[in-house]
């Protein structure tokens, strides 16, 4: 992408900036100046993320110029996840400066109920915390594509229990490989990007329970035609993750019509059983088996909790409906600036 000039993106202007040292953390003199000289000239600012230099900066820019800001940790302020990698890091960091930047705001942006809980938990003098979920796009219209050759050998035959999303130690993919001794008639596809060579720790454990012949693993990014191929051949969508801030994943399932099955650390859990859109079950194996025994076995059933998840994504989360509690929450933070300005 070009640097230190605007672009277009779908219809937004973006300016990209370099980061040339301490990459890991986003580090880049440009764009503190940038925002030096910009931030004043706006109503709010929605910062994305924790543990980034980026949000440091614009956090102290907008303090600096008295601009209120929205912060969302994006499911990043998980205290398990957290214990369980970089731990002394992250505290040290979250001391030193992400705890002053999320007191400081005027919001914090959860996309869940179970983000929220966790955020609160801290205890600190936090600002209200907003909970706006994400959005769902609509599939995509049929493009006649021809399906990649791994993924038609992986939907061929009886129809798979699907978890698509990236294969990494958080999302619990071992606990439903773990489960699939206990669940005969169910056939596991992974799909999605591999981080730190997780996918092959998956594929020994499949080996280790013997369930390898019944175990997929597309260690890649899937988009398009071969995505839209996967959900229409899943009879489950399973996400069993450590904790996730939303599931947005098993919302998309849920918008094609398949039931979810997904333990309670997942922040979309609570809808899924208001819905009744599948089945939230505990993490150990045998009650993750147990439920997708019930889904695989009641097929009448299984299509009822996958048209009512359907109905709820149509009705609710839409990003039309989401963009407005979005511009809601953006007016109120900056009513506060201007309260402030005519105050002073």
């Amino acid at each position: 992408m070009p640097l230190l000039r605007p672009v277009d993106l779908e219809g937004v202007k973006v300016t990209y900036f370099p980061s040339r040292l301490l990459r890991r953390l986003y580090w880049s003199p440009p764009m503190a100046g940038a925002l030096s000289r910009a931030v004043a000239d706006f109503d709010a600012i929605h910062l994305h993320a924790v543990y980034l230099w980026p949000i440091w900066a614009a956090a102290r820019a907008a303090r600096a110029h008295r601009v209120p800001y929205v912060i969302s940790p994006r499911g990043m302020l998980v205290p398990e996840l957290m214990r369980r990698k970089s731990r002394w890091a992250k505290a040290a960091w979250i001391a030193l400066i992400e705890r002053a930047n999320l007191e400081r705001a005027a919001a914090i942006h959860a996309t869940s109920a179970v983000e929220a809980g966790h955020i609160a938990g801290f205890g600190w003098r936090l600002p209200p915390i907003v909970t706006i979920p994400h959005g769902v796009d609509d599939p995509p219209a049929p493009s006649g594509v021809a399906l990649s050759p791994d993924v038609a050998a992986a939907i061929g035959g009886s129809a798979p229990v699907l978890a698509l999303g990236r294969i990494s130690w958080e999302k619990g993919l071992d606990r439903l490989i773990a489960a699939l001794p206990l669940a005969p008639e169910a056939r596991l596809v992974v799909a999605g990007d591999d981080a730190d060579g997780h996918a092959a720790f998956l594929a020994n454990e499949a080996q280790r329970f013997g369930v390898a012949g019944r175990v997929s693993i597309l260690a890649r990014h899937v988009a398009g035609a071969d995505k839209e191929a996967l959900f229409a051949a899943a009879r489950v969508f399973a996400m069993t993750s450590l904790s996730e801030n939303f599931g947005l994943a098993a919302f998309e399932a849920m918008r094609r019509g398949v039931p979810v099955l997904t333990t309670a650390d997942v922040g979309m859990s609570e809808i899924v059983r208001t819905a009744r859109a599948g089945l939230v079950v505990d993490t150990a194996p045998a009650a993750i088996a147990e439920g997708l025994n019930t889904l695989l076995a009641d097929v009448d059933r299984s299509r009822a909790m996958g048209e009512s998840g359907r109905a709820l994504v149509i009705e609710q989360y839409g990003w039309s409906t989401i963009a407005c509690r979005m511009e809601e929450l953006y007016r109120s933070v900056g009513r506060m600036r201007h309260a402030e300005d005519a105050g002073a």
